[in-house]
């Protein structure tokens, strides 16, 4: 008994100094991290769900923060040795590599993607799961973040993407890529849904 209580110490511990992270990061620049606090399991596993385990290839996630939705990816059945975590944070990148030191993680601008992922192939990715605070940022910079993903993902494969927003982060382009969305997911705070983009052959 006294076992179990001091795991849930400590898992209460570690979620609390995560928190902190998360709101020191977001005040010190708000554009750049997606948050005030880490997504609720909810919203990560449904996230993770939108994963093709069985399609092979790396899985590209990112902004991964303190790796809460890396928690679900790697719960979805992907070992962390397909993983690919891409952070802008370098504080982020530390605790990232402690807790995840199987997983590649690299830090960069995601929005200059096929430059700070030179190495990926090109349509060679399995998913891209994002928590970037596409907001932020102008439409044509979003527009441009979606294209060269679709550049390295391979044909059909998602690009999934979660917003607290009533409309799409990206607009749809018919004939150009699909767009499926989630519905909300209450129990997140604030509640959110995952949008599932794919090129369209």
């Amino acid at each position: 008994m006294l076992e179990v209580s001091t795991r849930k110490v400590r898992g209460f511990t570690a979620k609390m100094a995560d928190e902190i992270r998360f709101i020191r990061s977001w005040a010190e620049n708000p554009l750049t991290t997606g948050a005030v606090s880490p997504s609720g399991p909810d919203l990560t596993r449904r996230m993770a769900a939108y994963i093709e385990p069985e399609r092979p290839g790396q899985v590209l996630e990112i902004g991964p923060g303190t790796g809460v939705v890396t928690h679900s990816i790697l719960e979805r059945g992907i070992g962390p040795d397909r993983v690919i975590a891409l952070e802008y944070n370098d504080n982020f990148c530390r605790l990232l590599r402690r807790r995840y030191p199987d997983m590649q993680v690299v830090e960069g601008d995601a929005y200059r993607l096929r430059e700070t992922l030179a190495d990926v192939p090109a349509g060679s990715l399995a998913s891209i799961v994002s928590s970037m605070p596409l907001f932020s940022r102008p439409k044509e910079e979003r527009r441009s973040l979606l294209s060269q993903a679709f550049e390295l993902l391979q044909p059909g494969a998602p690009f999934i993407q979660f917003s607290y927003a009533m409309v799409a982060p990206i607009a749809l382009e018919p004939g150009v890529f699909t767009v499926e969305r989630s519905g909300w997911i209450l129990k997140n705070l604030p509640p959110a849904r995952v949008w599932v983009y794919r090129k369209t052959a």
